[in-house]
């Protein structure tokens, strides 16, 4: 199941952009362009009602073309596949967050960019297909009911605290929040939770973050806990420093290590596990792949560092990169954050058996400010000023990260443009680890 970029009106349908032809939609009659209007006699709100209504067939769907309705049957030979791609996941509107979070980032970007970066969403349904996290401070009785009949699960949650003045001081909740109640609700009903706590300096950290976690470890539903510090931008008052020194770092990861000791000795698995900038802030050796428990916390950002690094020594190893005898290596510069940097200046001098002399640029984030220096989040005009000034003549890797789907950087600067705009050799590159190792084993090669 795959979507596209054609969007029907929110609430009235679901655009359908493609249709195999061999599969059972074709057979149907579907064709892109359509707009699936119901399924089995109900309004499909999204792709898992989709999935659910025809997971028994034959089944009625309406579909609108142009200005008819057409009804059609639904069917499907052992084997074939559906066979269909929508415009959204969601199709009757994406649920925005009601909450005024003292720490939301969103809130603190600058104006100017372009309207969907201000989008808030609180949807649960996203957080069941692509592990967003939600607050469930917006959740109603259908939707728990919805939850446990289609068993939605693991679900992604923003909890942050547990105690409720501390909960007002940062969820902010512009309604009565239900949201530990609902959490037992559905723990209840035996859906998994993975939980996020942002860590906010004197408000929620201490003591608070003690309590929060005792409270979760009772319940055994809560598989993992990802705790990650507060990001903020110059763009707000409210903050002038997170844990990005290794002092207030070590602080957070010394306050975690007696619960996953504790959890791993009576769950078999370490429980809670700290963002990936807190080791690299307090200068501290990344827990091995095996203290990850299978990465529960992914869609969090935590554990990433370690796969990067443990993808790197095995491709690295295994490349087949070795330059032609008497040719020179050619400079590569390795364009990334400031917070991933040094890893990858520890790394980068394997890339030397590939035929190519490595450097690392570290791009300050200069239009977020703050203490924002992850590469995902990096502008083209901070990269473009960053790579223009540097001396000599390389090829400048750029990590795909910094571009959405539609090849644009945060600030609307096209990827494609980053040659002409610096005037050097600027690639676009996926930002794996195996994807690395393989674009620098072709440059070594001459491959360009």
């Amino acid at each position: 199941m795959t979507y596209g970029n054609s969007h029907a009106p929110a609430g009235e349908g679901a655009g359908v952009v493609a249709v195999a032809a061999d599969g059972a939609a074709a057979a149907a009659g579907i064709r892109p362009g359509d707009v699936l209007v119901r399924v089995a006699g109900r309004p499909a709100r999204d792709v898992i009602d989709w999935l659910w209504l025809t997971a028994d067939l034959p089944a009625a769907v309406t579909v609108r073309r142009g200005h008819e309705e057409l009804d059609l049957t639904l069917d499907r030979a052992y084997g074939q596949e559906l066979g269909i791609e929508f415009a959204d996941a969601i199709f009757d509107g994406v649920r925005l967050c009601d909450n005024a979070c003292l720490f939301c980032f969103v809130s603190q970007l600058p104006s100017g960019l372009r309207e969907s970066l201000y989008v808030r969403d609180d949807d649960y349904r996203l957080s069941f297909l692509s592990g967003n996290f939600v607050t469930l401070t917006n959740l109603t009785d259908d939707d728990v009911a919805r939850i446990l009949e289609q068993r939605l699960s693991p679900l992604y949650v923003s909890l942050h605290a547990v105690d409720p003045e501390v909960r007002r001081s940062l969820v902010c909740a512009t309604m009565e929040d239900r949201a530990l109640e609902r959490v037992d609700e559905l723990l209840a009903g035996g859906i998994e939770l993975r939980v996020q706590i942002v860590l906010v300096p004197g408000v929620n950290d201490g003591e608070e973050l003690q309590r929060t976690l005792r409270w979760l470890a009772e319940r055994d539903s809560v598989t993992s806990v990802g705790v990650v510090p507060l990001g903020y931008t110059s763009a707000q008052e409210r903050f002038a420093r997170s844990y990005e020194d290794a002092a207030a770092a070590a602080v957070v990861l010394d306050a975690l290590e007696p619960w996953r000791r504790r959890m791993a000795e009576e769950r078999g698995s370490r429980w809670v596990y700290g963002a990936d900038e807190l080791y690299l802030a307090a200068g501290r050796e990344l827990p091995s792949a095996d203290d990850y428990d299978g990465y529960p916390q992914y869609e969090n950002g935590i554990g990433m560092a370690r796969a990067f690094l443990d993808d790197f020594t095995t491709a690295s190893a295994e490349a087949d990169g070795a330059p032609v005898p008497g040719d020179e290596s050619r400079p590569v510069v390795l364009v990334t954050g400031e917070l991933f940097a040094p890893l990858l200046r520890r790394l980068s001098p394997r890339l030397g058996d590939l035929g190519v002399e490595p450097r690392v640029l570290a791009v300050p984030n200069r239009f977020l400010g703050g203490d924002v220096s992850v590469a995902g989040l990096l502008t083209g005009r901070d990269v473009i000023d960053a790579v223009s000034g540097d001396l000599g003549g390389a090829v400048y890797l750029v990590p795909d990260v910094v571009v959405n789907s539609d090849g644009l950087m945060l600030d609307d600067i096209r990827a494609s443009d980053l040659p002409r705009l610096t005037r050097k050799d600027v690639r676009v590159v996926p930002s794996d680890a195996a994807a690395l190792v393989e674009t620098c084993a072709g440059i070594g090669k001459g491959g360009g």
